[in-house]
């Protein structure tokens, strides 16, 4: 899994007794984090730390207005990290405690974000990154179905446009590969996408969850618990964020449009509505909170706009631009 709960470690106290204590988080710091008046404060000691690196980020610096993070570091202007393949950032992993993890996420600003990272040792570890997963990104899988693959579009949908924007803002070092396939599941794309990633080489991998996960077959009035694609989402989610951690990519999930289930009662022998759709988005997001992963809404935009959908599900070439503007302006 892409989360490192809390690790645990045994010691024997007395003839066949054993005890288990955990391990401290390892939090990976470029910045403030590393100085240790930064620590006695937040903490109230110096940390543990090692030396550590992370391959294929670079840092910018971040205009800080928050007074007590100014206060506690001395520096209006930190850090932040962007991806850049080929290049590296030293700094050091903290070891930090249950309460000190809570602290340095107290400490930073609403422009960071806690997710997992995989140092260049090799090693998973939290670290800090931007909140918005696509403004940090340089190479981008998109993996998903029909919506994500631009049907009904024929400007290619809102991953098209996200990658003409996304390119021309730097032709040399951004990069976004569309590898959606009308028709997929969730379980679909857990099973095609590791074979996809190593030569594109990707920072980011965007998992487009769409409306397939949620489908019942035309005929059926009630969901049957074993036919029920909602309860294989985390075993699925738990292999992409697996996937996207050993190519040491950030995992991102984009979650169902909103539907217009007047027009979805019998579509290609299947079955959609609206309170299948929204619990498949739940979940999702609900997942996502646990796992420290970033969550994209793409419910919203299309929300009782059946106009802006060519026949209830699929949006029109305005659909698709609502969900693009709704991707790259969203914090």
């Amino acid at each position: 899994m892409i989360v490192l709960i809390v690790l645990i470690v045994s010691f024997e106290k007395g003839p066949g007794v054993h005890v288990t204590e955990p391990r401290p988080h390892s939090l990976f710091s470029f910045g403030t984090l590393m100085d240790e008046r930064v620590q006695k404060t937040l903490f109230g000691r110096s940390v543990p730390t090692s030396g550590a690196a992370l391959s294929g980020y670079a840092t910018r610096p971040l205009p800080i207005t928050d007074p007590a993070v100014i206060a506690a570091s001395g520096l209006d202007v930190h850090l932040t990290l962007e991806c850049a393949l080929g290049s590296e950032v030293p700094g050091a992993v903290l070891h930090l405690t249950d309460d000190e993890l809570a602290a340095a996420d107290a400490y930073e600003v609403d422009d960071y974000i806690r997710r997992r990272v995989c140092l260049s040792s090799g090693e998973p570890a939290w670290a800090y990154l931007d909140a918005n997963p696509l403004r940090a990104a340089a190479r981008i899988v998109i993996v998903g179905d029909s919506i994500a693959y631009g049907r009904c579009d024929p400007q290619g949908g809102w991953a098209a446009r996200l990658a003409a924007s996304h390119i021309a803002a730097n032709e040399t070092g951004h990069r976004v590969f569309n590898l959606a396939v009308p028709g997929s599941t969730l379980t679909d794309v857990s099973a095609q996408t590791p074979a996809l990633l190593a030569p594109r080489l990707p920072d980011t991998l965007l998992v487009a969850a769409g409306i397939n996960d949620s489908a019942l077959p035309a005929a059926a009035q009630t969901p049957l618990p074993d036919a029920d694609g909602l309860a294989r989402l985390t075993a699925d989610l738990d292999s992409l964020a697996a996937t996207a951690l050993a190519h040491r990519a950030r995992l991102v999930i984009a979650g169902p449009a909103w539907l217009d289930e007047s027009r979805t009662a019998s579509y290609e022998g299947l079955r959609f509505t609206r309170a299948r759709a929204s619990a498949l988005r739940e979940s999702l997001r609900t997942w996502c909170t646990a796992h420290h992963v970033d969550f994209l809404d793409l419910w919203e935009p299309l929300r009782d706009r059946p106009d802006l959908l060519v026949d209830g599900i699929h949006p029109t070439p305005e659909g698709h631009q609502a969900l693009y503007r709704h991707l790259t302006t969203s914090p």
